[in-house]
């Protein structure tokens, strides 16, 4: 089982948060980016960009933060944080 938290925090608070998740065959990659596009949806967000540094935070611990600097339309919260917290 994969499972992905992503919650949206604004000055230290959450605002809120959900699991999702995934007992598909696929690579791991492709459940990131399918829980990521179902996280999205459901807070009614935009996709964010992965910058360099997303990407080497992502695969050193398993988690990121998506800030402003990811995301074209302007958001209303601090970041959006994506957290693997299960994996096959």
């Amino acid at each position: 089982m994969f499972r992905l938290w992503a919650k949206e925090i604004k000055d230290n608070h959450l605002l809120q948060d959900m699991t999702v998740e995934n007992d598909k065959e696929d690579t791991r990659t492709h459940k990131v980016f399918q829980a990521l596009e179902e996280v999205c949806y459901s807070f009614d967000l935009g996709k964010p960009i992965w910058l360099d540094s997303n990407i080497e935070e992502f695969k050193r611990v398993a988690k990121t933060r998506f800030t402003q600097d990811n995301f074209v339309e302007s958001i209303n919260f601090d970041y959006l944080e994506i957290h693997i917290i299960e994996e096959d």
